[in-house]
């Protein structure tokens, strides 16, 4: 019976715990789980009645009890699919792994491991042994060390190179990624100082040339791997740095960002610097992504010098930025198919970008029979901060909204899908690559399509 303060209304904690669906939860919660639920969905419900409400029915609090109960089981870390042809998409988890990195995991994650074991001695080791020799081949260097990402290593080689004196940068070069992270902030992070040098769009030699002084410890270069400035333009070439570089005595550090090993023109790509070329070009070190281009887990490599990058090892940084034991395995794998030559093969970024559009045709069309949309031309992207506005030929999905939902509709019933499925939206038409999806995931697509489709009719 309602009485005239809604609050007593409402069921005690120990009412509540005393009913049967409650108590049952304790199947497979805690008790202190479950007296948590109550009193969290209690407290909720005095909210709304603070606002006006009323208390309703024990049986739906019962009931939104139950549903706390399962939500608090529902990791928000999922798999999903990618069909928004963004290859190296950020914010779906950039590259995925090789199978091969995936089991390489597994064995080093499900019991012990020689991590920092040197099996030769039988002593302590160094977990930067497990990908140095494998980096040294692939780059050229005389030694590397790899971090948990390219901010990292950008963070760690200017705090182990350049703490309390000055690095030269172009203006131009002054670059946002992704998250806002800024090179100008992670530079003051790291105890250097920033010294500009030309303008936005034209910088020259002799710029370089007159910043540096006393207090200069290197130049810097950003590659422009997010962004392209086209037009009224001049800026100088590595190998121009490089040779000033080594005529006044100071380093060079060269940031090439996206981290590309193969060679991008065969797939009908601009040029994509290499980590190679800067080293030979005479980078003191060379830093780069393990996940974007190079098609592996989150990481960031340095290569360079054995000097430059023994300071990095030494710096206190070098821990506190330290690679786990599964990502290294899974870089170590990733890095042995550039090895053995079957990186295209075996690296889902690279079999992506290989991908002609007539193979990916089928499945657009198969997608299209089986939930009555329309097969039009369009570019896959890279992404990632990699090849800006590049994009690769392909087939997709288009469908256009029906009566009863409107495209974003749609879109949002496919990533309510027991496995998400993300598209993208363009002039109100929903669009699907097929590039982006692993054959096998082609019935889940179906199926969500054809589930969202239904709820909209």
């Amino acid at each position: 019976m309602a009485t005239d303060n809604p609050y007593r209304d409402l069921p005690s904690v120990d009412s509540l715990l005393a009913d049967e669906r409650v108590r049952a939860l304790s199947a497979e919660y805690s008790g202190d789980t479950v007296i948590a639920l109550v009193r969290e969905e209690l407290d909720s419900r005095r909210a709304a009645i603070a606002k006006g409400g009323d208390a309703p029915p024990v049986n739906l609090i019962v009931d939104a009890i139950g549903d706390r109960a399962r939500a608090s089981l529902r990791t928000t870390l999922r798999p999903a699919i990618n069909a928004t042809g963004v290859i190296i998409h950020t914010n779906l988890g950039r590259a995925p792994l090789s199978e091969e990195a995936l089991a390489a995991m597994t064995n080093v994650a499900r019991g012990y491991s020689t991590l920092e074991y040197d099996l030769a001695v039988g002593a302590r080791g160094t977990r930067h042994a497990h990908v140095e020799a494998q980096i040294c081949r692939l780059t050229g260097a005389e030694a590397a060390i790899a971090v948990n990402n390219n901010a990292a290593a950008v963070l760690l080689a200017l705090s182990a190179l350049a703490a309390g004196r000055e690095v030269v940068i172009s203006r131009s070069q002054l670059v946002e990624i992704g998250g806002g992270f800024r090179i100008p902030d992670v530079m003051k992070q790291s105890g250097c100082r920033l010294a500009e040098v030309g303008t936005t769009n034209r910088t020259y030699l002799r710029d370089y040339e007159a910043a540096i002084g006393d207090e200069t410890a290197a130049l810097m270069r950003v590659h422009s791997s997010n962004f392209r400035v086209v037009g009224f333009t001049a800026s100088v070439g590595l190998d121009e740095l490089a040779a000033l570089a080594s005529k006044r005595g100071v380093g060079l550090i060269d940031d090439l960002g996206s981290g590309c090993l193969l060679d991008t023109t065969q797939f009908g790509l601009p040029k994509e610097p290499t980590p190679r070329e800067s080293l030979a070009a005479g980078a003191d070190v060379a830093l780069f992504s393990g996940d974007k281009l190079l098609g592996g887990p989150q990481a960031g490599i340095v290569a360079g010098t054995r000097a430059a990058v023994d300071k990095l090892r030494r710096h206190p940084l070098a821990r506190a930025l330290r690679m786990d034991k599964a990502s290294l395995a899974a870089l170590a794998a990733t890095l042995s198919h550039y090895l053995k030559g079957e990186a295209v093969d075996k690296i889902p970024v690279w079999r992506m970008i290989s991908s002609p559009a007539d193979e990916i045709a089928p499945r657009a069309h198969a997608w299209a029979y089986t939930t009555g949309g329309a097969v039009r031309d369009g570019r896959s992207l890279i992404g990632g901060g990699s090849l800006p506005e590049e994009g690769l030929p392909t087939k997709l999905l288009a469908i256009s909204g029906t009566d009863g939902a409107s495209v974003e509709a749609l879109a949002r019933r496919l990533r309510d899908h027991e496995t998400p499925v993300i598209a993208r939206i363009e002039d109100e038409t929903l669009l699907l690559d097929p590039r982006t999806v692993h054959p096998d995931e082609d019935g889940i697509v179906v199926t969500a399509l054809r589930a969202a489709l239904a709820d909209a009719r």
